[in-house]
């Protein structure tokens, strides 16, 4: 049996429509004019403004939209990872929910919650199906509605997280391209800093819940960004290091998309150039499973086959990781 690596042969993803700005947020919080940009880095970012609309809803338009660059049918698809914090529901997964609705009748389909980190995980646990010739198309997504649990008074949470994200599909191809390595790593110790208190078995919802806020994320912005600055350019040099390559040799750098000021003492701390660094953050805001993904989606036209893409993240928990791959296409216009 030929080795083979799970290669990336398509990009979709998909934003609402509804674009909240700035100047709405700063009115509505009574924040200074530009402190969100100056800050935050965003400028803009997508809600989901629909009743009932959930996660789901992000992921079928970008599984449809992969299916169709690709040039096959979603029954096709062998299996579907989809990785999101913010599921349409308890149970059934979302994955299954996707699966319905596109019409992959022969899927197996599961979810990931590993946050900001939670699209590498799906990619690195996809990839192992197809290193093991177990499938042919294996859909990834990663996809939040952060809006559903943003809200209260808290500035940095309700100006930065926002709606959106896409995915890849994944197929065999030769070992001299698609995913090369992957670098993933958990530190419980952050587990009170970055949470939504209720909703799980743990504390089930409840009028004291939802009178209390509890049901909205909480995030301690200072006490993440040295540790994430931190074990991203961990994650990110220890990849470089394992593959025998330096920043020159890279072609993107795709950061998950915290905010603007993350990533820029992230590059700082690795000297890596500004120019190789993908960013979409001031249009999208963060939109937590989803940033890497978009930001594949929206660079596509510019990636090339052979180009060396080193994908990194950091999430709640602390959870945090890299992933080296080598581009299989000629990008779409």
């Amino acid at each position: 049996m030929k080795k083979c690596n799970a290669v990336v042969t398509a990009v979709g993803g998909y934003v609402p429509p509804h674009i909240v700005y700035n100047e709405e947020l700063e009115q509505k919080m009574n924040i200074p004019s530009g402190w969100i940009l100056k800050y935050l880095g965003v400028n803009e970012r997508r809600y989901i403004r629909e009743e009932g609309v959930g996660t789901s809803a992000i992921c079928v338009q970008a599984a449809l939209e992969i299916c169709r660059k690709r040039g096959i049918q979603p029954s096709e698809l062998d299996a579907i990872v989809l990785a999101t914090a913010t599921p349409d529901m308890i149970t059934p997964s979302t994955s299954n929910i996707v699966a319905r609705e596109i019409g992959a009748s022969k899927a197996w389909a599961i979810d990931i919650n590993g946050a900001c980190s939670g699209f590498l995980s799906a990619l690195d646990i996809a990839s192992r199906y197809i290193e093991q010739n177990i499938y042919r198309y294996v859909l990834v997504l990663g996809a939040d509605k952060m809006s559903s649990i943003i809200g209260g008074q808290d500035r940095i949470t309700s100006c930065l997280f926002a709606d959106g994200g896409g995915g890849v599909l994944l197929e065999p191809g030769p070992p001299d391209s698609g995913i090369q390595h992957c670098f993933l790593r958990t530190d419980g110790s952050g587990a009170d800093l970055l949470y939504v208190k209720a909703g799980g078995s743990r504390w089930p919802s409840s009028a004291a819940t939802v009178n209390n806020q509890e049901h909205y994320l909480y995030m301690d912005g200072k006490a993440i960004f040295d540790y994430a600055v931190l074990r991203l350019t961990e994650s990110i040099t220890n990849t470089m290091v394992k593959n025998d390559l330096s920043a020159q040799d890279i072609t993107w750098l795709v950061p998950h998309q915290a905010n603007q000021r993350i990533i820029d003492r992230t590059a700082e701390v690795l000297s890596f150039p500004t120019e190789k660094i993908m960013r979409n953050v001031d249009r999208y805001g963060n939109t937590t499973s989803g940033t890497i993904p978009l930001c594949l989606w929206d660079y596509e036209s510019q990636l090339k086959k052979g180009d060396r893409l080193l994908l990194a993240a950091f999430g709640a928990g602390f959870t945090w990781g890299a992933l080296y791959m080598i581009w299989g296409y000629d990008g779409q216009g």
